[in-house]
């Protein structure tokens, strides 16, 4: 499939140090952030007591009735009449 001078160059690509030590490196990087990330999540979850769960409230909840509906289009603020 592949000609003598393609395998034999594949080779000494392989096997030069560059591909070797950066291969080396890669491995070791995965393995620290791999640690790190368990070691992490082993804390982070021993530490801190589940939460318990929140109640929804039902979506069924009717819309208040017009009675009860405030007619407010102010902010609240009174005006000030000057004082004679």
């Amino acid at each position: 499939m592949f000609n003598e001078e393609i395998r034999n160059m594949l080779i000494q690509v392989i096997t030069s140090w560059q591909v070797i030590a950066v291969t080396v490196a890669l491995v070791f990087y995965i393995f620290i952030v791999n640690s790190v990330a368990r070691l992490y999540r082993r804390r982070r979850h021993s530490e801190i007591p589940p939460m318990p769960k929140e109640k929804k409230e039902p979506l069924n909840t009717a819309p208040p009735s017009p009675d009860t509906v405030q007619d407010d289009d102010e902010l609240g603020l009174e005006e000030e009449t000057p004082k004679k």
